[in-house]
Protein backbone atom coordinates (compact mmCIF):
# COMPACT_ATOMS: atom_id res chain seq x y z
CA UNK A 1 0.00 0.00 0.00
CA UNK A 2 1.62 3.24 -0.95
CA UNK A 3 0.61 6.47 1.43
CA UNK A 4 1.19 10.11 1.02
CA UNK A 5 0.70 11.40 4.44
CA UNK A 6 0.28 15.44 4.66
CA UNK A 7 1.50 17.71 7.75
CA UNK A 8 0.33 21.28 8.02
CA UNK A 9 -0.94 21.92 11.37
CA UNK A 10 1.30 24.20 12.62
CA UNK A 11 4.41 25.84 11.41
CA UNK A 12 5.90 22.99 10.38
CA UNK A 13 5.00 22.10 6.52
CA UNK A 14 5.64 18.77 4.82
CA UNK A 15 5.11 15.13 3.27
CA UNK A 16 5.81 11.53 3.51
CA UNK A 17 5.59 8.85 1.51
CA UNK A 18 5.12 5.05 2.79
CA UNK A 19 4.88 2.31 0.88
CA UNK A 20 4.55 -1.35 2.04
CA UNK A 21 5.06 -0.01 5.44
CA UNK A 22 8.32 1.59 4.84
CA UNK A 23 9.19 5.11 4.54
CA UNK A 24 9.97 6.08 1.52
CA UNK A 25 10.91 9.73 1.18
CA UNK A 26 10.08 12.84 3.61
CA UNK A 27 10.30 16.44 3.64
CA UNK A 28 9.16 19.40 5.66
CA UNK A 29 10.63 22.80 6.69
CA UNK A 30 8.98 25.75 8.61
CA UNK A 31 6.21 27.11 6.69
CA UNK A 32 6.32 30.91 8.21
CA UNK A 33 2.82 30.78 7.58
CA UNK A 34 3.29 30.12 3.85
CA UNK A 35 1.61 26.99 3.70
CA UNK A 36 0.13 26.92 0.59
CA UNK A 37 2.84 27.78 -1.01
CA UNK A 38 5.51 24.90 0.54
CA UNK A 39 3.20 22.29 0.63
CA UNK A 40 2.45 21.37 -2.78
CA UNK A 41 6.76 21.21 -3.32
CA UNK A 42 6.57 19.15 -0.54
CA UNK A 43 4.47 16.49 -2.08
CA UNK A 44 6.39 17.00 -5.21
CA UNK A 45 9.70 16.44 -3.56
CA UNK A 46 8.54 13.21 -1.95
CA UNK A 47 6.92 11.54 -4.84
CA UNK A 48 9.79 12.53 -7.14
CA UNK A 49 12.37 11.13 -4.09
CA UNK A 50 10.39 7.92 -3.89
CA UNK A 51 10.14 7.05 -7.70
CA UNK A 52 5.79 7.26 -7.33
CA UNK A 53 3.18 8.78 -9.40
CA UNK A 54 0.28 10.38 -8.11
CA UNK A 55 -1.43 7.58 -9.62
CA UNK A 56 0.28 5.03 -8.24
CA UNK A 57 -1.51 6.27 -4.51
CA UNK A 58 -4.01 3.96 -2.54
CA UNK A 59 -4.62 6.77 0.17
CA UNK A 60 -3.64 10.02 1.69
CA UNK A 61 -3.16 10.84 5.01
CA UNK A 62 -3.99 14.27 6.59
CA UNK A 63 -3.63 16.09 10.11
CA UNK A 64 -6.73 17.08 10.90
CA UNK A 65 -5.71 19.23 13.89
CA UNK A 66 -6.14 21.07 16.10
CA UNK A 67 -3.33 23.39 15.05
CA UNK A 68 -3.17 26.77 13.07
CA UNK A 69 -6.81 27.54 10.91
CA UNK A 70 -4.73 28.69 7.75
CA UNK A 71 -2.46 25.68 7.81
CA UNK A 72 -5.37 22.79 8.15
CA UNK A 73 -7.29 24.35 5.83
CA UNK A 74 -4.50 24.45 2.92
CA UNK A 75 -3.69 20.82 4.15
CA UNK A 76 -7.58 19.26 3.92
CA UNK A 77 -8.21 20.87 1.18
CA UNK A 78 -5.13 19.80 -0.91
CA UNK A 79 -5.85 15.95 1.01
CA UNK A 80 -9.76 16.23 -0.40
CA UNK A 81 -8.46 17.60 -3.27
CA UNK A 82 -5.66 14.38 -3.91
CA UNK A 83 -8.72 12.03 -2.72
CA UNK A 84 -11.26 13.35 -5.04
CA UNK A 85 -8.95 13.41 -8.21
CA UNK A 86 -7.12 10.68 -7.52
CA UNK A 87 -10.63 8.76 -6.61
CA UNK A 88 -8.76 7.11 -3.50
CA UNK A 89 -9.73 7.29 0.52
CA UNK A 90 -8.34 9.42 3.29
CA UNK A 91 -7.51 9.11 6.61
CA UNK A 92 -7.12 11.66 9.14
CA UNK A 93 -4.73 11.82 12.14
CA UNK A 94 -4.33 14.44 14.90
CA UNK A 95 -1.65 16.95 15.51
CA UNK A 96 -1.54 15.89 19.03
CA UNK A 97 -1.44 12.20 18.67
CA UNK A 98 1.07 12.35 15.98
CA UNK A 99 2.74 14.33 18.38
CA UNK A 100 2.93 11.71 21.30
CA UNK A 101 3.64 9.63 19.13
CA UNK A 102 7.27 10.34 18.00
CA UNK A 103 8.83 9.89 21.23
CA UNK A 104 7.00 6.55 21.82
CA UNK A 105 8.52 5.52 18.96
CA UNK A 106 12.20 6.05 19.92
CA UNK A 107 11.80 4.46 23.24
CA UNK A 108 10.47 6.87 25.97
CA UNK A 109 8.79 4.25 28.68
CA UNK A 110 6.12 7.06 30.21
CA UNK A 111 3.62 9.05 28.62
CA UNK A 112 3.50 11.52 26.43
CA UNK A 113 1.55 15.19 27.24
CA UNK A 114 0.87 16.81 23.66
CA UNK A 115 0.61 20.68 24.22
CA UNK A 116 0.28 22.62 20.77
CA UNK A 117 0.11 26.35 21.45
CA UNK A 118 -3.38 27.78 20.55
CA UNK A 119 -2.54 31.84 20.21
CA UNK A 120 -4.45 34.04 22.38
CA UNK A 121 -3.19 32.63 25.54
CA UNK A 122 -4.67 29.05 25.45
CA UNK A 123 -3.38 25.37 24.85
CA UNK A 124 -4.96 22.26 23.00
CA UNK A 125 -3.49 19.24 25.03
CA UNK A 126 -3.89 15.57 24.93
CA UNK A 127 -2.30 12.63 27.18
CA UNK A 128 -1.07 9.40 25.84
CA UNK A 129 0.40 6.16 26.15
CA UNK A 130 0.74 2.55 24.85
CA UNK A 131 -1.95 0.19 25.13
CA UNK A 132 -0.31 -2.91 27.60
CA UNK A 133 -0.80 -5.48 24.85
CA UNK A 134 -0.49 -4.61 21.64
CA UNK A 135 1.81 -1.34 22.52
CA UNK A 136 -0.16 0.58 20.23
CA UNK A 137 -0.79 4.43 20.90
CA UNK A 138 -3.49 4.84 23.48
CA UNK A 139 -5.61 7.93 24.24
CA UNK A 140 -5.48 8.21 27.78
CA UNK A 141 -7.18 12.32 28.04
CA UNK A 142 -8.90 13.49 25.21
CA UNK A 143 -8.19 16.63 23.31
CA UNK A 144 -9.12 19.91 24.67
CA UNK A 145 -8.33 23.25 24.31
CA UNK A 146 -7.62 25.52 27.99
CA UNK A 147 -5.43 27.69 29.62
CA UNK A 148 -1.73 26.98 30.05
CA UNK A 149 -2.21 27.12 34.17
CA UNK A 150 -4.62 24.23 34.32
CA UNK A 151 -2.20 22.10 32.89
CA UNK A 152 -1.53 20.41 35.84
CA UNK A 153 -4.87 19.23 36.61
CA UNK A 154 -5.28 18.00 33.11
CA UNK A 155 -2.47 15.63 34.04
CA UNK A 156 -4.31 14.57 37.36
CA UNK A 157 -1.34 13.64 39.05
CA UNK A 158 -0.09 11.41 36.65
CA UNK A 159 4.11 11.05 36.42
CA UNK A 160 6.55 9.87 34.57
CA UNK A 161 5.50 12.14 31.78
CA UNK A 162 6.89 13.84 28.73
CA UNK A 163 5.69 17.04 27.48
CA UNK A 164 6.00 17.70 24.04
CA UNK A 165 5.16 20.42 21.53
CA UNK A 166 5.69 24.21 20.56
CA UNK A 167 2.56 24.94 23.75
CA UNK A 168 5.31 23.12 26.00
CA UNK A 169 8.17 25.19 24.93
CA UNK A 170 6.63 28.38 25.05
CA UNK A 171 5.14 27.93 29.08
CA UNK A 172 8.27 25.86 29.58
CA UNK A 173 8.83 28.04 32.98
CA UNK A 174 5.46 26.98 33.91
CA UNK A 175 5.72 23.31 33.21
CA UNK A 176 9.40 22.33 34.55
CA UNK A 177 8.74 23.19 38.05
CA UNK A 178 5.64 19.98 38.02
CA UNK A 179 6.59 16.94 39.80
CA UNK A 180 6.66 14.27 37.22
CA UNK A 181 6.68 16.02 33.82
CA UNK A 182 9.97 15.51 32.09
CA UNK A 183 9.91 18.63 29.42
CA UNK A 184 11.41 17.67 25.92
CA UNK A 185 12.81 20.28 23.50
CA UNK A 186 12.71 21.47 19.90
CA UNK A 187 13.19 18.06 18.66
CA UNK A 188 9.57 17.16 19.49
CA UNK A 189 8.21 21.13 18.92
CA UNK A 190 5.92 20.04 15.73
CA UNK A 191 4.20 17.04 14.58
CA UNK A 192 6.66 15.50 11.77
CA UNK A 193 5.14 14.19 8.57
CA UNK A 194 6.71 11.02 8.52
CA UNK A 195 5.36 10.37 11.74
CA UNK A 196 1.67 11.28 10.66
CA UNK A 197 2.05 9.04 7.94
CA UNK A 198 3.75 5.87 9.83
CA UNK A 199 0.38 6.38 12.44
CA UNK A 200 -1.85 6.23 9.04
CA UNK A 201 -0.44 3.37 7.45
CA UNK A 202 -0.38 1.63 10.18
CA UNK A 203 -4.17 2.20 11.21
CA UNK A 204 -5.19 1.33 7.40
CA UNK A 205 -3.02 -1.55 7.62
CA UNK A 206 -4.76 -3.07 10.98
CA UNK A 207 -8.34 -2.65 9.08
CA UNK A 208 -8.78 1.29 9.99
CA UNK A 209 -11.20 2.15 6.87
CA UNK A 210 -10.00 4.98 4.63
CA UNK A 211 -12.82 7.99 4.16
CA UNK A 212 -14.29 9.80 1.57
CA UNK A 213 -13.15 13.55 0.91
CA UNK A 214 -16.25 14.94 2.37
CA UNK A 215 -16.35 12.73 5.34
CA UNK A 216 -12.40 14.32 6.36
CA UNK A 217 -13.53 17.50 8.68
CA UNK A 218 -10.89 19.71 10.58
CA UNK A 219 -10.88 19.54 14.76
CA UNK A 220 -10.26 22.95 15.09
CA UNK A 221 -11.45 22.91 19.19
CA UNK A 222 -12.33 26.78 18.75
CA UNK A 223 -13.57 29.44 16.72
CA UNK A 224 -11.50 31.14 13.81
CA UNK A 225 -9.91 34.45 14.69
CA UNK A 226 -11.98 36.31 12.25
CA UNK A 227 -15.07 34.88 13.82
CA UNK A 228 -14.13 35.71 17.41
CA UNK A 229 -13.23 39.17 16.15
CA UNK A 230 -16.16 39.79 14.41
CA UNK A 231 -18.43 38.42 17.23
CA UNK A 232 -16.39 40.69 19.90
CA UNK A 233 -17.47 43.71 17.48
CA UNK A 234 -20.78 42.60 17.63
CA UNK A 235 -21.00 42.85 21.45
CA UNK A 236 -20.16 46.41 21.43
CA UNK A 237 -23.35 49.24 21.34
CA UNK A 238 -23.08 51.25 18.58
CA UNK A 239 -21.75 54.83 19.34
CA UNK A 240 -24.72 56.62 20.88
CA UNK A 241 -26.75 53.93 21.50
Amino acid sequence: MIVLGIESSTELVGAALHVDGELRAAHSEAGRRRHAETLAPAIATVLEAAGVALGDLDAVAVDIGPGLFTGLRVGIATAKGLGQGLGVGLFGCTSLETLALSPLEEGWDGTVLAVLDGRRGEVFTAHYGRGQTDGELRELAPAVRHRPGDIAAALDGASGVLAVGDGALRYRELLEPMDGLTLSGERHASPKPEILTALAARRIGAGAPVVSAASIEAMYLRDADARINWVQRARVPAHGA
